[in-house]
């Protein structure tokens, strides 16, 4: 079961490196195969059904998302073990290349009676998405942003999270009435054993 809106306002980055999440029953990835890419990208309303999606587009986001996610290991200083094994030149390198792979240029339409400026590109419309996250990627973590992106450390948890308000401190409020309710067990529970 993919669990597309995990998260649905963070910025498409980091829609992206949460596409691997964690529940009870253990880590989940909802980029497991081409049909959960298309899934994806169909939730982010950004791909037609022209078919663009295959294995070897499904590896580039792949590796584009390891990629984010040690980016935000380091920037985050994410001391998860989910986030241990970090190649910032690795993912640095990736980022860069995701972000060449479709490239852009400015035209001009007529529309009715006025010139309207829009973006056009030769790339299938999946690889503009990869592209487009990479180029926001740059944005999230080489500018001010960056400081305001958190690694969850709710129990089990191995989501990232743009910290939108000063006193957010989990991803979710689901995240937060878990470390509320472990928080209320351990009082609990050292209470009765004392």
């Amino acid at each position: 079961m993919l669990a597309l809106d995990v998260l649905p306002d963070e910025p498409r980055p980091v829609r992206l490196m949460n596409t691997i999440r964690a529940d009870r029953s253990g880590l989940h990835d909802d980029l497991s195969s081409v049909d959960g890419l298309v899934a994806w990208l169909g939730g982010d309303g950004d791909v037609g059904g022209d078919g663009d999606v295959d294995d070897r587009t499904l590896q580039a986001f792949h590796s584009l998302r390891l990629a984010l996610r040690d980016l935000a290991g380091v920037v985050t200083e994410d001391t998860r073990a989910i986030s241990a094994a970090r190649d910032l030149p690795r993912a640095v390198a990736e980022v860069n290349s995701a972000v060449r792979r479709a490239a852009r240029w400015p035209q001009l339409d007529v529309v009715g009676d006025d010139l309207v400026r829009r973006t056009a590109s030769a790339a299938p419309d999946a690889v503009r998405v990869l592209a487009a996250t990479a180029a926001e990627a740059v944005e999230l973590f080489g500018g001010e942003r960056r400081a305001l992106l958190r690694a969850c450390y709710a129990p089990g948890c191995v989501l990232y999270f743009v910290k939108d308000h000063p006193r957010r401190e989990w991803c979710s409020p689901a995240c937060g009435n878990r470390v509320r309710a472990a928080r209320h067990y351990r009082r609990v529970t050292s209470r009765d054993a004392g």
